[in-house]
């Protein structure tokens, strides 16, 4: 008796494949994470700390990256970290959210590298990520939670600009747009997150004395880590 494999409606919007080909589309948006990664390896290790001319080294960023050969390096850090990103974003939030994922690790890992979120990749993804973020059907939401979660922030770097960086007020308002088309309390997680987030790893660097209230770390990991929770923690 042949056995046909079984669709099964999950939501209004998506499709479970039940049967051999199940599989498929999720090996499919491993490999295009793995593809992503190996871009977002490029475009990461091309920045500096304090670079001479920032919009030279953005221009030569960028086309370092279109000149890359989408084949994984060694280790492939970067590109299974992209993968195991966006595989968990677009299952649990949706395509619209698969820029958010894959830029947010390329921010994260040039952050961490170097203190720095580069003009030339967080202002452009504004004009990106609204597009993207249209088949949610909330755009509205999406800009008021951008504005609000930078006005947040801009309001943080105008008390304490020692601690925070302008960088971070612009990565903000970017988590602010993609937390907020997923829903208010995706917002809420993604601002509380981020900060509570932060606050541990501080505090992590005392107790193991590995720096003191003084130490200065890159925020913008925590920030979209906590981004990242809320995309993926949501009902």
């Amino acid at each position: 008796m042949l056995v046909h494999p079984v669709v099964e409606a999950a939501s209004p919007d998506a499709l479970v494949l039940a049967g051999p080909s199940s599989w498929l589309a999720p090996a499919a948006l491993v490999l295009l994470g793995v593809v992503a990664g190996r871009y977002a390896r490029t475009l990461a290790g091309a920045f500096e700390q304090e670079p001479a001319d920032a919009r030279a080294e953005g221009r030569a960023a960028l086309l370092a990256t279109l000149r890359t050969v989408p084949v994984p390096a060694w280790p492939p850090t970067y590109e299974l970290i992209t993968a195991v990103v966006l595989t968990l974003v677009v299952w649990r939030a949706g395509w619209p959210y698969a820029y958010a994922a894959v830029a947010g690790t390329a921010l994260a890992a040039v952050d961490w590298r170097t203190t720095r979120l580069p003009d030339v990749i967080t202002l452009p993804s504004y004009p990106i990520l609204a597009l993207t973020l249209l088949p949610t059907g909330e755009p509205a939401r999406a800009l008021l939670g951008g504005l609000a979660l930078a006005a947040c922030y801009g309001l943080l770097w105008l008390i304490r600009p020692a601690d925070l960086g302008l960088g971070d007020v612009k990565l903000a308002g970017l988590i602010g747009m993609a937390c907020a088309a997923a829903g208010w309390q995706a917002w809420v997680v993604a601002a509380v997150g981020g900060q509570l987030l932060g606050a541990l790893y501080a505090i992590l660097l005392l107790v193991t004395r590995r720096g003191d209230r003084r130490t200065e770390f890159p925020f913008g990991p925590f920030m979209l880590l906590g981004a990242f929770a809320a995309l993926c923690l949501q009902p």
